[in-house]
């Protein structure tokens, strides 16, 4: 069997880990891989660049003047399809189509009658423009987009709202293919999608997984440099603090805190460094999983007061090496606890966030520990979840297509 898989990034990012980690257990299972990509440069075997750094910068000038985000790259998409068309797949896996390097009604012309699994991270493909919409309580998406109040949010438009057209154009493209299975990494995501033009097609959640070998309690002497060995962390850590993240809601958070209570927040650019209040300890973000993983461990519990997500690695991660967490009901962040491993709490509500990060302080890291390593142990283990994708596969070679799937 062969499988390609198809993603702006690939070892960059939570999506760029995902496919390389899909990619080496494919190979593990004796098929045969590939991987197509639209950004960076790599020297691997069975990889393909999607066109060049131009063309992408191109892509995204004409989104930013047109709203025409994967209209363009025609050339380049021809080329590709001229490529892959040659290697015979048996099963395409898409995962980001966006990312200003594919023209999306090209590549869905070529995959119409094909065997296609799509991994959704984000709600792009259903929308006329975002990837995301329930920080602005939008559902314009549901019966047809327009008057995009998201223009300025990724991919950004300067001017121009086509949202209109661009929502009729990916319910025309993505709802050509006649063996699509849609994969959702949460139950909300899923949910989301069946009241989207999406909604008849096959869908099933497989979750994300996470590297066990390095996310697990770490010693350290993290608690020591920073000198806060008799205080209670309370940490946070995203990719990118953008809005959306619940930045702000930790500089509320300081003004309520105890004398004996810090916050740690990982991942701030160097604007955000500045004028941190005192107990706020800011960091950059750091490119070693291991570092990562001692500091989830000395933290006392990890907050995530994200207004959207899908289903947030970084509370997986925190799970991984002990630490209860402390979550927003928003997206697919609240499925990734249980009551024995932190708290979902009420959007936006800081005084019930702090009232239950108290409840943890009260009882003690502890008591949540072995629940939440048990508890990434049995759901988040990145081999058991990447093996579903195994199964998928071929289940699919097996009977041709699948119908009604559902978890």
């Amino acid at each position: 069997m062969k499988i390609l898989q198809i993603n702006s990034v690939y070892k960059q990012g939570s999506t760029g880990h995902i496919v390389a980690n899909i990619h080496s257990k494919i190979k593990d299972n004796n098929m045969v891989s590939y991987v197509a990509y639209g950004r960076g440069m790599h020297d691997e075997d069975s990889l393909i660049r999607i066109g060049n750094d131009l063309d992408m910068q191109l892509h995204a000038l004409g989104t930013r003047l047109f709203d025409k985000h994967g209209l363009y790259s025609k050339r380049i998409t021809q080329e590709f399809i001229e490529t892959i068309d040659k290697l015979d797949m048996d099963i395409f896996h898409l995962h980001n189509i966006h990312g200003y390097y594919l023209n999306y009604p090209i590549l869905f012309e070529y995959l119409k009658d094909k065997k296609v699994v799509w991994t959704l991270h984000d709600c792009w493909s259903f929308t006329g423009h975002c990837s995301y919409y329930e920080y602005v309580g939008c559902d314009k998406w549901q019966t047809h987009c327009e008057q995009c109040p998201q223009l300025s949010q990724y991919p950004k438009s300067y001017f121009i709202d086509n949202s209109e057209n661009n929502f009729s154009l990916k319910k025309q493209f993505f709802t050509s293919v006649k063996d699509l299975t849609i994969i959702t990494p949460s139950t909300w995501l899923k949910n989301e999608v069946k009241k989207s033009f999406l909604k008849h097609k096959d869908m099933r959640v497989i979750h994300n997984g996470i590297d066990l070998d390095i996310f697990q309690y770490r010693e350290s002497s993290f608690r020591k440099n920073y000198g806060l060995e008799n205080r209670f962390i309370i940490l946070g850590v995203a990719n990118i603090w953008e809005e959306r993240k619940g930045f702000k809601y930790f500089l509320k958070f300081s003004k309520l805190l105890e004398q004996d209570e810090v916050i740690v927040l990982v991942g701030l650019n160097k604007n955000q460094l500045q004028d941190l209040p005192t107990n706020i300890i800011g960091i950059e973000r750091t490119s070693s999983a291991v570092e990562l993983a001692e500091i989830y461990s000395s933290a006392d519990v990890f907050a995530n007061p994200t207004l959207e997500d899908n289903f947030p690695t970084t509370n997986l991660e925190s799970l991984a090496c002990g630490t209860p967490v402390v979550t927003f009901k928003s997206g697919g962040s609240p499925e990734c606890i249980d009551e024995q491993t932190g708290y979902n709490v009420a959007k936006r509500d800081i005084e019930e966030m702090i009232d239950k990060i108290r409840d943890i302080k009260k009882n003690g890291r502890d008591s949540f520990s072995q629940y939440c390593i048990e508890r990434a142990k049995n759901y988040f283990d990145k081999e058991d979840r990447f093996l579903d994708y195994i199964k998928l596969y071929k289940t699919i070679e097996e009977k041709g297509e699948i119908k009604n799937v559902q978890q």
